[in-house]
């Protein structure tokens, strides 16, 4: 079917109707406006089924160094961390984060059943019936021992309550040498300092994706006496023994890249007091007045609490790894060393240094969603790769503990930079930004290195792609590292290249703009007329032989080729141009969609590739960045109703679900998937990742019946931005009318600087299909 008229787009809405109708019955009653506060309505066990190691979060600030929660499986960093499905509990550990962890510890009770296997026999089942887990805090208790456990924490500092309710000496294990999601912890000591604390260290071991050991330093204080600290010599591990009468413990824990000296200096300034309490209701706090920057008025309970649910994790995942006076660690040169931050007249650090998994996909996500809402954040995170930088040579793509990892491909980094300045986020020192990104786009920078590729630049093909116009897949000269897939290299570049460009010419260097905006049309050397797809070229220029566009990763990263073939997010109508014409793009990828809506939108997880394989044959994927923006391609095409209508859709059936056992039907990579859903939702988003002079919103169909957004005030002039959607229902998913500030909108598109100046955009929806009938 081919939702090219009005009659048929009416029947399958009236299909897309039913549907809603079905999931709706399964969630709770539908209510116009929520009473509660944001915080209240997220749901921290969302996807726990299926989540790796940093996804799960409940004891934690807005990207904390601390993410302070409970392990259920400790090895590798897919499968780890808390697992729902698993009901024993084998430690709480304090760093879930992108390639690192550590400092795991486990409340006991000593008996004459187990003081001889205390440190290898040590697990607890536990129950989701007593459990409580909300933003910032989580309760739960320990079977085993009768113990009630509850953490919370502010930025750097992990804050523990345990209360002893059983027989036996209480005590708490610190594995400081064991294998903890990604990483394994060792070397790990710690010394008794005073009569209640412990101050320590453990060494993260490198792995294949942070090539050096990353040191962890830690200090302990306790609100009771330490009676005893015992060291296993097997395992390398401590036991704290505190006195037999003791029934409730107190413990707060802080963490250092740097040193111990900061580790304590992170507790004296973040946490002097032992009020938990307090420290819980600060946290709620804190996580409240990030959530309620975005008002949502309509919609049901479960789509109120899984948009809160999504911004929640848009928010968290990347984590600081600065000290609170500026410290950081940097591994960037052939020494460690600890560097300083520059410090404001209060002699607070300017900005926080961050530890991050890779910024590809970040263009149609957090470009948008931080760049729009949280600009102070977007800044940060450009100021903390300036000065991976400054002291390293290059701008990260992904660094860890430190480092550069070379994670994924490309300079994913240069659409977020150049968002934040073209949106007047950042200001300050822009040539030299813009030399440092020119670095990354030329033989020596980063775009040269394939995944994880870190002696060599060779694996990225980039010598290739500046000769003779793309990457070549396979790579003549042998593997180097991860994701050599010549097509989608030769895709991605062009894109980035053509973000590099736009800053150039606002800076008026115009040599280097044309040289970069021609590369920038490099994407048209993979595409066959011959297949109508992206396709693999060999070194020789031959297209790769029995090509199958639907057959994973072969020339696409993370991809198939149908999928991939759209990733030309700053060239629609070019792209278009070489299909023969808008309408038949426009035909081509309607019939993509149509034929993943029978699978959900998305490849879903491993279990379900490996039961059902046609999955990874999906044309449109919605559960992973390389197709996550298709549904708006067709704004760019002229078909602002499909994109209406598809959209809707997608977020129906893949980012509706509210429980452990769905929410992403993938990766939700650090915050990427939940603002992509949270950009659906409010019904804005920006092809080429707002990275064009004064960006553009393409205007979608919002599932609220109203979204207010709260404007920084030290960013933008305006106090709020409101979406009204009326007539908005489940049927009514088209947009017949816009107006902005009273007057007509007529080209579903609005600038950065009229959102950032206030106002209010009115939407009026309804069930019949408006479309422009102009193909050209």
């Amino acid at each position: 079917m081919i939702l090219a008229n009005k009659k048929s787009l009416k029947t399958a809405l009236k299909l897309f109707i039913i549907l809603i109708l079905f999931v709706s019955c399964e969630s709770s009653n539908a209510y116009k406006t929520s009473k509660s506060n944001p915080v209240d309505l997220v749901y921290p066990h969302l996807d726990t089924e299926n989540s790796r190691w940093f996804f799960f979060s409940s004891a934690c600030r807005p990207f904390g160094m601390v993410n302070l929660s409970p392990d259920n499986q400790l090895d590798g960093a897919w499968g780890s961390g808390y697992r729902y499905k698993t009901d024993t509990i084998k430690g709480f550990s304090h760093i879930h984060a992108w390639q690192l962890s550590g400092l795991s510890v486990m409340p006991v009770t000593i008996s004459n059943d187990n003081s001889e296997n205390i440190f290898t026999d040590f697990y607890s089942p536990f129950s989701h019936e007593t459990e409580k887990v909300s933003p910032g805090y989580q309760y739960l208790e320990l079977k085993r021992y009768t113990i009630k456990a509850e953490i919370t924490s502010t930025k750097r500092v992990g804050f523990h309550k345990y209360k002893f309710e059983g027989d036996g000496s209480p005590a708490l294990l610190l594995n400081l040498n064991t294998m903890l999601g990604p990483s394994l912890n060792k070397d790990g000591v710690l010394i008794k300092t005073t009569s209640t604390s412990v101050s320590g260290e453990l060494l993260n071991a490198p792995t294949r994706r942070r090539p050096k050991s990353t040191k962890l330093f830690f200090h302990i204080d306790s609100d009771v006496q330490i009676k005893d600290v015992q060291r296993d010599e097997a395992t390398g591990n401590y036991l704290l023994v505190f006195e037999e009468n003791t029934s409730e413990v107190l413990l707060k824990a802080g963490i250092s890249y740097t040193s111990v000296e900061n580790a304590i200096n992170n507790i004296k300034t973040e946490l002097s007091h032992w009020s938990f309490e307090e420290v819980v209701a600060e946290s709620r706090e804190e996580w409240n007045s990030y959530l309620n920057r975005i008002q949502i008025e309509g919609g049901t309970e479960q789509q109120q609490r899984r948009f809160y649910t999504d911004l929640w994790h848009a928010l968290q995942g990347r984590r600081i790894i600065s000290d609170a006076n500026g410290a950081y660690p940097d591994y960037t040169g052939d020494n460690f060393r600890i560097g300083q931050l520059p410090l404001n007249e209060n002699e607070k650090p300017v900005f926080n240094h961050y530890n991050s998994d890779s910024f590809w996909g970040a263009q149609w996500t957090i470009n948008t969603l931080w760049g729009l809402v949280y600009p102070e954040i977007h800044k940060e995170f450009v100021q903390s790769m300036m000065q991976y930088y400054a002291d390293g040579g290059l701008i990260p793509r992904g660094p860890s503990g430190g480092n550069y990892t070379y994670v994924m491909t490309g300079a994913s980094s240069t659409p977020f930079i150049v968002s934040a300045i073209q949106k007047g986020i950042v200001t300050e020192n822009i040539s030299e930004i813009y030399a440092a990104l020119k670095k990354n786009h030329m033989p020596g920078g980063i775009m040269g290195k394939a995944g994880y590729e870190h002696d060599t630049d060779l694996g990225g093909g980039l010598n290739y792609y500046i000769e003779n116009g793309y990457v070549p897949y396979p790579l003549p000269e042998g593997n180097f590292g991860f994701h050599q897939e010549g097509a989608s290299l030769t895709m991605e570049y062009a894109y980035q290249d053509w973000t590099l460009a736009q800053l150039a010419k606002k800076l008026g260097y115009e040599e280097d703009y044309t040289y970069f905006l021609n590369r920038s049309k490099n994407y048209k050397n993979v595409y066959d007329n011959e297949s109508t797809w992206m396709r693999p070229r060999d070194i020789n220029g031959k297209w790769l032989a029995d090509f199958d566009p639907y057959k994973y990763q072969t020339g696409f990263i993370e991809s198939n080729g149908a999928q991939s073939t759209w990733f030309v997010p700053h060239d629609i109508s070019g792209l278009a141009e070489l299909m023969g014409g808008k309408e038949k793009a426009v035909q081509k990828l309607n019939e993509q969609f149509e034929a993943a809506a029978i699978l959900g939108f998305t490849s879903g997880n491993a279990h379900d590739k490996e039961l059902h394989p046609e999955y990874s044959r999906i044309p449109i994927n919605y559960g992973n960045q390389p197709s996550m923006q298709t549904a708006q391609i067709f704004n760019q095409l002229g078909r602002h109703d499909l994109a209406q209508f598809w959209t809707r859709s997608v977020v129906n059936k893949a980012y509706s679900g509210l429980s452990p056992a769905t929410g992403y039907n993938g990766d939700e990579d650090q915050g990427l998937m939940g603002s992509l859903a949270i950009l659906m939702k409010i019904g804005l988003f920006q092809m080429n990742g707002g990275t064009e002079k004064n960006p553009e919103y393409q205007i979608g169909s919002p599932l609220f019946d109203k979204v207010t957004i709260k404007l920084n005030p030290d960013f933008y002039t305006g106090e709020t931005f409101i979406i009204e959607a009326l007539n908005n229902s489940m049927s009514n998913v088209f947009v017949n009318k816009v107006m902005y500030n009273n007057q007509p909108i007529e080209d579903y598109r609005i600038t950065h600087k009229q959102i950032t100046e206030g106002g209010k955009l009115v939407l009026e929806m309804t069930d019949e299909v408006k479309y422009c009938t102009n193909q050209q």
